[in-house]
């Protein structure tokens, strides 16, 4: 299973590096014995789809997710997105009521975000692969190791930058960023299980006020 291969090559430039370490490699292996015994999700060829849509000098905003989903036909390789013709769920639900009481957007009939994506919206899972139907069971192999060396390399190598990290796990990701040059908003994970505490946080609003404030293009958020 050839992973490194099907990253953009604005990424590739800047995380070569990281494809050559012992725990890349460690994770290479697991992946193709995990591929010889079980259904992966993402496919293969959307594994990196937040790299491939959006490119790393187009990154405006950095959205941060825990895990693919682990449902037949649902990852389609970006956090919180699912591809057409799935269910939207109940996280990605809250996140369009909030939009929608934010800024005014009507809720989608669906819940993929590449039109996020292809905005500079960088929708980036800490780790990038599950198991079917086992939550959680590609943690702790190697991802997160990969995907923080990206949060890294995009805080050093960009500014402007706007990190939204909902939720404990994204949060903890602070430490990674430069908050003199970027902007971070944190909230509650918009998961039902935090009982609407994600509403109210007015992320969009902000974000886009604030790429106005610098000079960049506002992001689109309807759907």
């Amino acid at each position: 299973m050839s992973i490194d291969p099907q990253i953009h090559q604005s990424w590739k430039e800047h995380l070569l590096p990281e494809f050559q370490k012992g725990y890349f490699k460690k994770l290479k292996k697991f992946l193709v014995e995990e591929k010889k015994s079980f259904d992966i999700y993402p496919p293969g060829k959307l594994i990196f789809s937040a790299f491939n849509f959006t490119h790393f000098d187009d990154v405006k905003v950095v959205i941060l997710g825990q895990d693919p989903y682990h449902g037949p036909g649902q990852a389609n390789g970006f956090c919180f997105s699912v591809s057409d013709g799935v269910r939207t769920p109940p996280s990605l639900v809250n996140i369009f009521k909030e939009i929608k009481t934010d800024i005014g957007c009507e809720i989608p009939s669906h819940g993929n975000l590449e039109a996020w994506a292809k905005q500079g919206v960088f929708l980036l899972n800490a780790t990038l692969t599950v198991r079917k139907e086992t939550a959680g069971s590609h943690q702790k192999k190697g991802w997160e190791e990969f995907t923080d060396s990206v949060i890294t390399t995009l805080s050093e190598k960009r500014e402007g930058l706007v990190f939204l990290l909902w939720g404990n796990y994204a949060r903890n990701k602070t430490v990674l960023i430069n908050r003199q040059k970027h902007l971070v908003l944190e909230a509650a994970h918009p998961s039902p299980l935090a009982r609407g505490a994600f509403f109210g946080s007015k992320h969009f609003s902000k974000t886009n006020a604030y790429l106005k404030s610098i000079g960049e293009k506002e992001i689109d958020w309807c759907l």
